[in-house]
């Protein structure tokens, strides 16, 4: 980042200079600290669309070009060549980990795989039916505050924190699956990485050992590589903005995961999974199908397409189609709603409706076949989500905690209510 120029503003009459600055990809700003001040204005950006919150060297997005690098490595690149543990790492410290950094890292999340035997009590008291796993995982995290109450003092205790909320976000995702289910707890093996590990604690079970499939192991592991980090998305910039105030990490991160909920955010996975059942138990045609999601008085909605920042062919979601597709052949899986996304994508991207408002298919569109290949359900999906987010969020904390100067979020606002009324007594009230 460089302070590039001067930009000249005029308001009521009066000329004001301020500073611009050009990220390293070519992005410009101008920096707006000092508007207030001077002039006497804030700037109104509903939604946060024309607003950057902060200066970052994690994750670089051109949604017009569709591209997406971590720390300066294209998104494609990380998927073929790392493991979600190569990618968490170089998140989270900045560089691709070399062999022994990625042995103790590794280390590290495998010492730290258990859940506090106190916390399962929680577990005991949920329902057996009807569960919330976003629920159970945000108030999971955060009572991870009170079993591991202690502060970063140096990097090895934000290493310790950070392995643990990456590690143990697995298991409680595990468990909580095998509590909707009745079954008993299958607990992290040593000798297991991380992705297999979660398999087995998914699926193995007394009476079934799970076979350990190396293809589906890489598919899940592309998942959460696409999934690391994604810039100031709602439930980052909530991770941040919480952040902000000095609360402890695990805080923070239950935070974004109560961000990440919404059928707007980390939710939309689940919904496109829900609306090709609807075009596939319903007999929609195509021609139907896109009629409907054209009409703006319809209220059927073509889910998994169009995104806030890219304006072309989401990366993460070409990966993905390629990935369900080798998948389901590997595994002899013919899934009608694999055909009709893939059917949906072909008409939307030939359809003037579609091409002029940029909606191309998303992160979204593909990631719940595959689930649904690998055996997850419908309601596990955002938690998923968050499990491939997590290193993404703790990068994100991390930054904002070294930053200089460190300032709390405080956004402005513009009032539009009534001005000052004069106060009615009960007996005047009408």
């Amino acid at each position: 980042m460089e302070e590039h120029g001067i930009a000249e503003i005029i308001l009521e009459g009066k000329s004001y200079k301020l500073p611009t600055i050009i990220g390293s990809e070519g992005e410009r700003a101008i920096d707006i600290s000092k508007l207030r001040n001077e002039t006497g204005y804030v700037t109104l950006d509903d939604g946060y669309q024309n607003t950057a919150s902060c200066m970052s060297d994690i994750t670089f997005i051109d949604g017009e070009k569709g591209i997406l690098r971590y720390r300066g490595y294209d998104i494609e690149d990380l998927v073929e060549n790392c493991t979600f543990i190569e990618t968490a790492y170089l998140l989270i410290h900045g560089e691709l980990p070399n062999q022994d950094q990625l042995d103790g890292f590794s280390k590290l999340l495998t010492e730290n795989s258990m859940v506090h035997e106190d916390m399962l009590s929680f577990f005991d008291e949920l329902p057996t039916s009807g569960i919330l796993p976003m629920a159970v995982l945000s108030t999971m995290v955060n009572a991870m505050s009170i079993y591991y109450p202690f502060l970063i003092e140096d990097e090895k205790d934000f290493d310790l924190m950070a392995a643990r909320l990456i590690s143990k976000i697995r298991t409680i995702t595990a468990f909580t699956y095998k509590k909707s289910i009745g079954e008993p707890f299958v607990y992290p093996k040593y000798e297991l990485r991380y992705v297999a590990n979660f398999l087995n604690m998914m699926f193995s079970s007394p009476i079934k050992k799970y076979e350990i499939d190396e293809d589906i192991v890489k598919a899940l592991n592309m998942i959460l590589v696409a999934h690391a980090d994604h810039e100031q998305n709602c439930s980052t910039s909530t991770v941040r903005l919480v952040g902000s105030s000095k609360v402890n990490l695990f805080s923070s991160i239950c935070a974004g995961i109560c961000a990440l909920w919404g059928p707007l955010h980390g939710g939309a996975n689940q919904k496109v999974i829900e609306m090709l059942e609807e075009i596939h138990s319903k007999g929609m045609t195509m021609e139907e199908t896109i009629k409907r999601a054209s009409d703006k008085k319809d209220s059927f909605v073509l889910m998994g397409f169009g995104h806030r920042v890219y304006k072309t062919y989401d990366p993460r979601a070409k990966i993905m189609r390629d990935m369900c597709k080798k998948l389901l052949e590997k595994m002899h899986i013919e899934d009608p709603l694999f055909d009709i996304a893939m059917e949906l994508e072909y008409q939307a991207l030939n359809n003037s409706y579609f091409i002029d408002r940029h909606l191309y298919p998303n992160v979204d569109f593909y990631s719940g076949i595959i689930y649904r290949a690998i055996g997850i359900p419908t309601n596990m999906f955002t938690v998923m989500f968050a499990m491939g987010r997590m290193p993404g969020w703790i990068a994100q904390w991390k930054e904002l905690h070294n930053s200089e100067p460190f300032k709390i979020g405080r956004p402005r606002q513009i009032y539009v209510g009534d001005k000052r009324r004069e106060f009615i007594q009960m007996k005047n009230r009408k």
